[in-house]
């Protein structure tokens, strides 16, 4: 990390290892109707991009040397342990760790580049890709939330209600053979980052089944976000995330993980230490405020593979 080589060599044989994946992946119907869900859903936002054959070509060992002249400083770095050590040994650690990288003070940098945020939908959009596929792929969804946002213990509960907490969610239920016969699978989810990560919902069906999946997924997502959960629902929820939560951090993995979350994200230090009770304090009137400032089931994207167009 400190004085990195980048052989050309080894460039050109991970160019053409990676552009072989890049073309094997768009034999896949779930990477080909993600990738033009990503362009629909953040435009042309930095989360939307995509690497594809030609950006790989663009791509020269000089311009890795200089991004990495220009950004990688010891100030910037973040470093997350765990283990069996004192802070002592962990500082030592750490500063044997960046001693080798520029020791220069971050205020003597200039800034990095500012990354706008990511753009709201401002109406719906539907995309019917043909594909040779068994099932129809589809993806529904918008820009969502940041994850240091005050909401996102509401959204957290309530998503494991819409669509996140598996077999007992409101769109499985509704959705899947259980009722309707219309999916194997169904589920929800939010990918906050330091920007607005997508609120998606995905499934797959038959592709006669297409119209009549995308038409109950988009009112069961509408109704929810109007009425917001039960307070039965809320309650079973509330029940499986917190006697849950010790699975979250029940090895040395998972536990460094939630750490350099915490520390990229920049969240509270006694985060995991409060999380079951940030989880407890959500009602249904924050679920139901929090979903209705953050989504507009009118201006969702909704992407098709596999039927015809």
């Amino acid at each position: 990390m400190a004085e990195p080589a980048f052989p050309e060599a080894i460039w050109q044989r991970e160019r053409q290892r990676v552009q072989a994946a890049l073309k094997e992946s768009y034999t896949r119907p779930g990477n080909v109707a993600g990738r033009a869900y990503a362009q629909a859903v953040y435009g042309s936002h930095p989360y939307g991009y995509e690497v594809t054959e030609a950006s790989l070509v663009r791509i020269s060992v000089a311009d890795m040397r200089a991004v990495h002249a220009a950004s990688v400083v010891a100030c910037r770095a973040r470093i997350s342990m765990v283990g069996a050590v004192t802070r002592q040994q962990a500082d030592a650690m750490a500063a044997s760790l960046l001693s080798r990288l520029p020791q220069v003070p971050c205020a003597s940098l200039p800034a990095l580049p500012v990354v706008a945020e990511v753009a709201p939908l401002t109406e719906p959009q539907e995309k019917r890709i043909p594909f040779d596929s068994a099932q129809a792929h589809v993806l529904i969804g918008q820009p969502g939330y940041k994850r240091a946002d005050p909401d996102y213990f509401a959204l957290t509960v309530g998503n494991y209600i819409l669509g996140g907490g598996g077999f007992v969610s409101r769109l499985s239920s509704e959705v899947k053979c259980e009722k309707r016969g219309l999916t194997y699978g169904v589920s929800s989810y939010f990918s906050p980052g330091l920007h607005a990560g997508s609120f998606t919902v995905g499934l797959q069906t038959r592709p006669d089944q297409t119209a009549q999946a995308v038409q109950l997924v988009r009112q069961l997502v509408k109704d929810f976000v109007a009425s917001g959960p039960t307070e039965a629902e809320l309650k079973a929820a509330k029940d499986n995330l917190i006697g849950g939560f010790a699975l979250r951090i029940d090895s040395n993995r998972k536990l460094l993980d939630n750490i350099a979350g915490i520390a990229w994200n920049n969240l509270p230090l006694d985060y995991l230490d409060t999380w079951t009770q940030q989880v407890d304090k959500v009602t249904v009137a924050d679920i139901k405020a929090a979903f209705a400032r953050k989504l507009q089931p009118e201006k969702m994207v909704t992407v098709i593979l596999g039927t015809a167009p």
